[in-house]
């Protein structure tokens, strides 16, 4: 199979060079836009593109407010403190995430836990997240969720889009309203992706989207908090930029706060990228179609969309057959210089989240020992498919 793989790709990708996993295309207005902030001088927090990023952003998801933030780890960080995390809380989450979703909860000064993965979106499993609260939490007298054996706050979910494909929102919603717990969307990897409809990132108290180099568009560095209300977003924006209180000249800030700002310089990345979305969902879309063709009559397993949503197909992704088939198909790719990857580390093996508290994780674990990630950079089939 490795060597009829790496062919597809090739043949797909039109090229003998180094196939990366996901590389950015720059084919609109990147250059004028950056040239433009040059020249204005503007090129760190103040400035027209940062504005226009924030609203481009809001009207595309349709979320209430979008607060720019210089990374998606801050756009997460300030979610989670705006969903009111405080030391010693507990957030739950996924085992099968990128460590930036754990490293921010860790930063606010409390502890992950892990639930399993669902096989339907290889997100947040509803099922997993409602035995584990219903065997080791509980609701004290005043509404609050508890660790039965610790008290601490259980004080928010976070399910992660897992390579843009939306977790199981409505039921993961409503055990959050039930438990009366916060409902964070980790959305970095779901700009475009739809559930039911609905933006990724904007059914929950708040959400937080990526734009780093290898995301479906970039702006260098750069994160978006999406917020569920005019109200919280002025909130997020103040606790982002410092505290600072409007002044003529003087330095007035009325909170310990974050300096997350976008530069300038990168939301003129940003906005020109965004203009590139459609044409790139399109592509990647197309190009999902057309592994998921090459996979039909195999023994691996390509990975779809679930059947609610509308995914953007970040990153493309196979169930291999076992560990054995995955290991060497990811040596022979990488071998021929047809990048591939498996996914992340499972967050409880790492030795600083070792510790954390996790129900039974018997799907994630059989992922991370047969997924692996394919090429999925946005590009034309015109020529491949002629």
């Amino acid at each position: 199979m490795h060597t009829q793989l790496i062919n597809f790709i090739r043949q797909t990708f039109q090229t003998d060079e180094f196939i990366p996993l996901h590389a950015p295309s720059f084919i609109g207005n990147e250059k004028s836009y950056v040239e433009q902030t040059i020249t204005s001088t503007f090129v760190s927090s103040v400035g027209e593109y940062v504005d226009k990023f924030e609203l481009q952003i809001a009207q595309y998801t349709k979320a209430s407010s979008a607060i720019a933030t210089v990374n998606g780890t801050a756009a997460l960080h300030t979610a989670l403190y705006m969903a009111g995390l405080r030391t010693g809380d507990l957030v739950i989450t996924q085992a099968l995430t990128f460590v930036a979703t754990c490293n921010v909860i860790h930063f606010a000064g409390a502890d992950p836990v892990f639930v399993d993965i669902s096989p339907v979106s290889l997100s947040l499993c509803p099922v997993a997240l409602e035995q584990y609260l219903v065997d080791c939490c509980y609701v004290c007298d005043s509404g609050v969720t508890k660790d039965k054996k610790t008290g601490q706050v259980v004080r928010a979910i976070m399910p992660m889009h897992t390579f843009g494909h939306p977790a199981q929102l409505d039921e993961i919603a409503a055990i959050a309203k039930t438990w009366s717990i916060a409902l964070v969307e980790d959305a970095a990897e779901s700009l475009g992706s739809l559930y039911k409809e609905k933006h990724t990132g904007t059914l929950g108290d708040f959400g937080a989207i990526s734009f780093n180099g290898n995301k479906i568009i970039t702006s260098g560095g750069g994160g978006m908090v999406l917020c569920a209300s005019k109200e919280q977003g002025e909130k997020t924006k103040h606790i982002t930029t410092t505290a600072k209180v409007p002044h003529p000249y003087e330095y007035v800030h009325d909170q310990a706060a974050f300096n997350y700002r976008m530069p300038n310089l990168n939301a003129a990345l940003g906005c020109a990228q965004l203009e590139s979305l459609p044409l790139f969902l399109t592509q990647k879309r197309s190009l999902a179609a057309h592994y998921q063709d090459f996979f039909a009559n195999s023994d691996f397993v390509f990975v779809t969309e679930p059947k609610y949503a509308q995914s953007n197909y970040w990153l493309n992704a196979i169930i291999c057959p076992d560990k054995k088939s995955r290991q060497r198909l990811l040596e022979q790719t990488n071998k021929n210089g047809v990048m591939t990857r498996p996914v992340w580390q499972l967050m409880h093996q790492l030795p600083m989240y070792q510790h954390c508290k996790k129900g039974a994780l018997s799907y994630s674990e059989l992922i991370a020992d047969t997924l692996i990630n394919l090429p999925s950079s946005a590009i034309s089939l015109e020529c491949s498919n002629e």
